[in-house]
């Protein structure tokens, strides 16, 4: 009998075309269980590396890698890749992954590339925090995630020069105040 659980994702791992990470966040299960203890860095390192050079040479869109299952999305130059528990349904990786690729399509207008990801680091990021949250799979609906991501992108405050121009000074005080406050609650 396979034991379910919540954590389904070690890590989320974007390779460029030669095989060089860009992007890596790596969950800790919160597990005394040996399988889950934590990677050092030069785990970390290693671990890259080889999975690096292994999607190199791999075709299709699942691998085993060091006991871990490896499911990637190739778009572009780049390589998402989601490693998930040896044990764990690949449909439902599949369907994290695929959500998660889905909502960086979106956020970035279609034209996903090594430039247009590191440029919108903070979009990609906030992307994955909204699709897995230690190692727990939140969402898998792309419009969704997406609709999240940009939601944080407009809570910023929007006082222009010509707006600030028309107004005093403690009439623009009392205003950033009052949005401050209410961006608090």
């Amino acid at each position: 009998m396979t034991n379910f659980g919540l954590y389904t994702t070690k890590a989320m791992i974007i390779f460029d075309s030669e095989g060089n990470r860009l992007i890596s966040k790596y969950y800790n299960f919160h597990s005394h269980e040996p399988q889950y203890a934590p990677l050092t860095p030069k785990e970390k390192k290693d671990f890259e590396h080889n999975l690096g050079i292994k999607l190199m040479k791999a075709g299709g869109e699942i691998l085993l890698h060091e006991n871990n299952l490896v499911l990637f999305n190739t778009v572009s130059d780049l390589n998402f890749c989601l490693v998930g528990v040896a044990e764990e349904n690949e449909l439902l990786l599949s369907s994290i992954l695929n959500g998660f690729v889905d909502a960086v399509n979106i956020l970035l207008r279609h034209n996903v590339d090594k430039r247009s990801v590191l440029d919108n680091l903070d979009l990609v990021l906030l992307a994955l925090d909204e699709t897995v949250d230690d190692g727990i799979a939140l969402e898998t609906d792309p419009e969704i995630i997406a609709s999240r991501v940009s939601k944080r992108g407009g809570d910023a405050v929007d006082m222009n020069l010509a707006t600030l121009n028309e107004q005093t000074i403690i009439e623009a005080y009392k205003q950033a105040k009052e949005r401050f406050n209410l961006s608090m609650r």
